[in-house]
């Protein structure tokens, strides 16, 4: 089988600013044609990560490459094939959305900026507002545009940082298309989010970012496996009655989540442990308001990940 040709790879990348440690240990690869999810809350170092592989800054120790080029001894050689988008869209508000496109066709050189312009301004529905200035585009509008032009040059790895913060619903659906555009033309997407939905949507790969660390990786369906595949979420009237079926139950099961009438707790799904589960909450004189049975999601992933981490920091 023909092995799969790796766009972006790090090896213990370590970073800190002043006493700060932002990187302690961060491995990854990330195969070419793939959207790749690096995921963490804020502050985790994402951005930081980010800024290495895109030649922004220079990590303290650790490897990374990018397209097969070290990013400290062959800088050009990376940018020449990347392209950033970052948290805020980089665009001349002054400005059309066409005059925009040009004026980075220009800048790189690219044979016929007027067409390359009139194509991606069809490819990111923004046909009509063209000539509009941007100043008076909605932030999805602007984000789109922003996305438009660094693609200019062909890049064959995209970085998007945080692309959907800030958006309305509506909005991050319609970004969630635009990245599954630049993916199905061969594109290699490296996003980074916070938003465990949007990981969960649209990547190939994932890797959590805790703490400076890279604590799991995978597929979203390998993450989901970290937990266990029966989960039943029981709903009780009051915080009160919740403490008391907790101190029952947390004797015989995991608790994977809770929240202020919300138990989450691990199962294998046998009919027996879940007659034996209510049984227990029976004969405290406990009843649940409310049962549903779930499938773990990238939330329970985050959580046992994070939780175990901490436990052995």
């Amino acid at each position: 089988m023909e092995s799969k040709q790796i766009a972006v790879e790090t090896k213990h990348l370590k970073k800190s600013f002043k006493s700060v440690e932002v990187l302690k240990d961060v491995s990854f690869s990330v195969n070419s044609g793939m959207i790749f999810a690096l995921l963490g809350a804020n502050g985790s170092g994402k951005t930081t990560t980010i800024n290495i592989l895109t030649t922004l800054i220079k990590a303290d120790d650790g490897d990374a490459k990018v397209g097969g080029f070290d990013v400290l001894n062959k800088p050009d050689k990376v940018r020449n094939q990347i392209s950033l988008t970052g948290q805020f869209a980089a665009v001349d508000y002054r400005l059309s959305a066409r005059e925009n496109l040009q004026l980075i066709g220009d800048l790189r050189h690219v044979s016929n900026p007027a067409k390359t312009a009139k194509d991606l301004l069809d490819k990111f529905g923004l046909t009509d507002a063209a000539d509009r200035r941007v100043e008076t585009f909605s932030g999805g509008m602007r984000r789109r545009l922003d996305i438009a032009m660094s693609l200019i040059g062909k890049p064959s790895v995209i970085f998007l940082d945080e692309p959907t913060t800030g958006f309305d619903p509506e909005g991050r659906i319609d970004m969630w298309k635009t990245i599954r555009q630049l993916a199905s033309s061969g594109t290699t997407v490296f996003l980074t989010t916070q938003y465990l939905e949007e990981a969960d949507e649209l990547a190939d790969q994932i890797a959590v970012l805790h703490h400076g660390k890279i604590v799991a990786s995978g597929s979203a369906s390998e993450l989901k496996k970290l937990v266990p595949s029966g989960l039943i979420e029981l709903v009780f009237r009051d915080g009160k009655t919740l403490t008391k079926a907790i101190n029952i139950l947390e004797l015989s099961h995991s608790v994977t989540k809770q929240n202020e009438t919300t138990l989450t707790i691990a199962t294998d799904h046998d009919v027996a442990e879940l007659a034996r589960i209510f049984t227990r909450l029976r004969d405290a004189n406990i009843e649940p308001i409310e049962f549903s049975q779930q499938k773990p999601n990238l939330d329970d992933v985050f959580l046992k990940i994070t939780s175990v981490n901490e436990e052995t920091k």
